[in-house]
Parts: structure tokens; sequence; C-alpha cells
């Protein structure tokens, strides 16, 4: 199937709480950019994003953090397209350290899990596959 990824630095304008953290709407963000990106690859049309079944917040997510978010279409129906997507923290600011210091992620930390259901009408589904 399908399957996309953007990869971003959350920045000081993103953080909503005390301490730099983001509020978790963040990552629904970069969700809905990456469904963007696999309703264009498959569609050829940006779609609809209708609802999300299920979303879990697993991990914080504070400015200076990079974090990389996939997607992949799981199921496609007439019109829907069903996707799951994950975001991980990949770089991270080191807290206690200069201003400026940050490291790579051996082992990238899972922050946020999600599945949902686009929709491209079928007049603009220009990769129609009958």
């Amino acid at each position: 199937m399908e399957k996309g990824m953007i990869r971003v630095r959350i920045s000081q304008h993103d953080a909503h709480y005390g301490g730099g953290l983001v509020d978790g709407a963040k990552m629904l963000q970069l969700f809905g950019d990456v469904a963007t990106e696999l309703l264009i690859r498959h569609d050829g049309d940006e779609g609809l994003f209708v609802a999300y079944d299920s979303v879990e917040f697993l991990a914080p997510v504070y400015a200076g953090d990079y974090i990389e978010a996939v997607g992949e279409i799981t199921s496609v129906g007439r019109t829907s397209r069903k996707m799951k997507f994950e975001a991980k923290k990949v770089i991270r600011q080191l807290v206690g350290g200069a201003p400026s210091s940050a490291e790579v992620l051996e082992e990238p930390i899972v922050v946020c899990r999600a599945t949902g259901t686009c929709v491209v009408p079928l007049e603009l589904q220009r990769f129609r596959k009958e």
C-alpha cells in the first residue's frame, strides 16, 4: 500500500504549555499533512479527512524536538481510504546543557499513533483503479 512521511522540527511557536510542551493537536496536524500526500499519490487529489477512529498520545513533545510522522493507506474503498499513522521523536533538545544542545535518539520515541478515514469523491479521483 501507499506510504508517506514528513519530518519537522517543532518550533517554540508550537509550544502551548509551560516548559515548551506542545499540544497533541500538532501531531494530528502532521498526520493530516501525511494523509494529504497519500491521497495525492493514490488519487491525484487532496481529498478530505473525515474521522479519526483512534488517537493515542504516548509521550510528550517539546519545542526543539524533531518529529517524524509516517502514514500508510491500509484499505481502499470506492471513495474511502483507511489510514494508520505513527509519530516518533527522532531528535530532542538536551535539558540542562547549552540552549542549542540536542541529541539524535538512538531509539526513536513513539509519541502518537492514530487511525482514520479520508474520502476522495469519485469525480475527483484522477487515478481511479477499477
